[in-house]
């Protein structure tokens, strides 16, 4: 499995919606990048930083933040504690 150091945080994102509210299927062309995943490993924290997620927690995330890592076919995300925006 993979460790984070410091105050890395790695996220499993959550799925793209493929489908509307309304029941229209979205193209895959179409789909945004997900900004919600749940927290999978924290890393210790720095010195002056605890770390405030732990795993299990849902985060969103900012859209352009983090590393993205393929292990065995399936993504995660690394991202610094400072660019999680929320625990919901």
């Amino acid at each position: 499995m993979i460790r984070p150091l410091a105050d890395r945080v790695l996220i499993e994102p959550k799925e793209a919606e493929t489908k509307t509210a309304s029941g229209l299927f979205i193209p895959d062309t179409a789909k945004e990048k997900p900004q919600q995943g749940t927290v999978l490993a924290a890393g210790p924290g720095k010195k002056d930083e605890p770390m405030e997620v732990q795993v299990g927690d849902t985060v969103l995330y900012g859209k352009y933040a983090g590393t993205e890592i393929t292990v065995d076919d399936k993504k995660y995300l690394i991202v610094r504690q400072s660019d999680i925006l929320a625990v919901l």
